[in-house]
């Protein structure tokens, strides 16, 4: 029931700090087109996190 864990251990995504080259790439794919569905924005964005993270670090660190 309900939704698949995003983070799966199993995809190999990376966890603990961000570094400032992830933190441009967020920055430029969100002013482009904006955040839209976070569980896609990495991806799209070409990070390997999990949309969690992506959408925590832009609220919490990087939103102007």
């Amino acid at each position: 029931m309900g939704r698949a864990p995003c983070c799966d251990s199993t995809k190999g995504l990376k966890k603990g700090q961000w570094t400032p080259e992830e933190d441009k790439l967020l920055v430029d794919y969100i002013q482009t087109n904006g955040h839209g569905s976070w569980r896609l924005l990495p991806k799209l964005a070409g990070l390997n996190r999990c949309g969690k993270s992506c959408r925590l670090r832009w609220i919490n660190y990087l939103r102007p």
